[in-house]
This record gives structure tokens, sequence and C-alpha cells, in this order.
């Protein structure tokens, strides 16, 4: 299991499904992160609050849930360069799947929500890319 930034973010700073999501990951799936993901979970938080998106207090709360998400994750470091998605940034997630040998990614990212399924199938046979919303089984 692999999960976008964006959900962790939504999680620890907003709550709601993306929370519920991740608490249902964290309990009951193998967490895989890459080298690439993780410095994109620890940058992020300090672009939102500098941007002025999250208080520091949302912060300090937002990095303890990244850093208890990822204290148990294996990191899979991906070998192979794909260029799947429209966004070419999120191939990165799609290399950590791969090297990973990973069957969800959950994100709430319209790109990757919304590739074609037909190269993804190729490269990333059993890769399924959903929402948190629909990860919990409450949208199909």
């Amino acid at each position: 299991m692999v999960v976008d930034t964006g959900v962790l973010i939504s999680a620890f700073v907003f709550g709601g499904i993306p929370e519920s999501a991740i608490k249902k990951i964290f309990s009951e799936a193998e967490i895989w992160v890459s080298p690439q993901l993780l410095e994109e979970y620890r940058a992020t938080p300090f672009e939102l609050e500098a941007g002025g998106k999250i208080t520091h207090l949302q912060l300090k709360s937002l990095l303890s849930g990244i850093a208890s998400f990822v204290v148990n994750a294996k990191v899979a470091t991906p070998k192979k360069r794909l260029s799947l998605c429209r966004d070419e940034e999120d191939n990165m997630i799609l290399e950590c799947c791969f090297a990973a040998d990973a069957d969800f990614l959950i994100t709430g990212d319209k790109d990757l929500l919304e590739m074609e399924k037909t190269r993804l199938k190729r490269e990333l046979p059993k890769l399924k890319i959903v929402s948190p919303r629909v990860f919990l089984g409450h949208d199909k």
C-alpha cells in the first residue's frame, strides 16, 4: 500500500475520510514508501506553513502524524523510471508502487485517479488507484 502525500496532509490537518482511511491502512496494510516519497512527506508540511496554508500548530501535528505513519513503513528503492502520468511529478509515486509491487495507491490526485488504464495495467498490472472514500467502501 502506498499513500499519496495529499492524503496524509488531509488526514492529519483536516481529519474526516482521509483520516479514517489512514487509520484503516495503519492497522491493516503493509505501508511502502520510497526515498523520494519520504522527502516529499518531509518537505510538503514546511512548504504549506511557509505559504500560510497551515498554522505552526498544524505543522507540528502534521509532522507528528506523518512520523507515526512512516515509522514502520518499508522502503522500496525504485530502479525503473516510469512516464505514465500526465503530471510528470506524479510518476515518482508510481515508481514507488512499482518497486514495492503495491496492490493499492491511495490518492485524491485527479491526475493519478484518471490515468489511462491500458498503459497503467501494462506496467503495474495489479495496482488499484483509489480515493480514500473508495478505499473505505463509501463510494464505488
